[in-house]
């Protein structure tokens, strides 16, 4: 079959080449896409340069995919030959089939198309289970920093319609100007225009956001620590954990540990988006042969929310 192998780390023109792979050999648990679209995430494009460990033999990239189940899981778990799914591999998704575990899935209804599904499985399950972290919203005031991308637009939008005053840091206001839509009480360009003082701060930046976002939590707030996307380290003062007579805690989020499966929280956003209550942003919809065009992109920040890659 086809598939997306990956370039050489050294090569920033080619992360990617159209190639072949051999078919799924799906486990008794998993079952068989036949993927139609998939998005591309930031972690994705760190591992193709080297920056995240690839953790399988053979490893390809691809985590979000939508399509149509070709092949059943052998135990009886899981959607049928047929039903059109949305999922959440651990890799090997940028391909014309993939092997998914059956928890790992989630029905389709009609009116979801492919390529609004393929935006949901990374960017929103991280979003649902980082609010969930960061505990009760409501009335609270929340600071969300690189909330341009697919994450961010997710949490604003759900942090907003359950009660959150959310403040979003983005680069420029032009992206930001969907955030604002999607309930977003304001929207600044850096950490430094916002006042504060916040009951939660969800940070996936690193570098010098980290601390700047950790000095404007009120006392006795949490800080929640999910990325580093400028690929900065982070210098810390130990004593600006401390806010006065209470203590600022700080939590580091790992998406990956949860005790609800993938599928679970999958069928979950489908119901949101289905009842209008969860909006997808998607910036940039392209064929999936335009997969590296996509990379530059996103390395670049050109694109705001998620990006989606069509097979057909």
């Amino acid at each position: 079959m086809k598939a997306l192998l990956p370039g050489s780390p050294d090569d920033a023109d080619q992360p990617v080449l159209l190639g072949e792979a051999p078919e799924p050999a799906p486990k008794d648990d998993e079952l068989v896409v036949s993927v139609e679209a998939y998005s591309v995430n930031r972690g994705e494009t760190f591992q193709l340069d080297g920056g995240l460990d690839r953790r399988w033999p053979g490893w390809r990239p691809g985590k979000d995919v939508a399509g149509t189940v070709v092949c059943a899981a052998a135990d009886g778990s899981g959607p049928a030959v047929g039903t059109r799914v949305v999922a959440h591999p651990p890799a090997f998704g940028w391909a014309e089939r993939v092997a998914v575990a059956s928890t790992g899935v989630a029905e389709l209804p009609d009116s979801i198309d492919a390529v609004t599904a393929a935006a949901l499985p990374l960017a929103g399950i991280t979003a649902l289970r980082l609010l969930r972290a960061a505990g009760p919203v409501a009335g609270r005031r929340v600071l969300i920093t690189g909330a341009s991308g697919g994450v961010g637009h997710y949490v604003t939008e759900l942090a907003a319609s359950s009660g959150a005053a959310v403040t979003a840091v983005v680069a420029t206001p032009e992206r930001g100007a969907r955030l604002a839509e999607l309930g977003a009480a304001e929207v600044v360009t850096s950490v430094a225009e916002a006042t504060g003082p916040y009951d939660i701060v969800l940070e996936p930046v690193g570098g010098d956001s980290l601390p700047a976002a950790l000095a404007r939590l009120r006392p006795a707030g949490l800080l929640v620590w999910f990325g580093q996307a400028s690929r900065t380290p982070v210098t810390l003062d130990f004593f600006d954990f401390f806010k006065g007579p209470g203590r600022a805690r700080i939590a580091h989020f790992d998406y990956t540990v949860s005790d609800t499966t993938y599928g679970g929280d999958l069928a979950a956003l489908v119901r949101l988006v289905e009842t209008g209550r969860l909006h997808p942003e998607i910036g940039s919809v392209r064929d999936w042969s335009r997969t590296a065009e996509v990379i530059a992109d996103l390395r670049a920040r050109r694109v705001r929310g998620n990006a989606v890659l069509t097979l057909r």
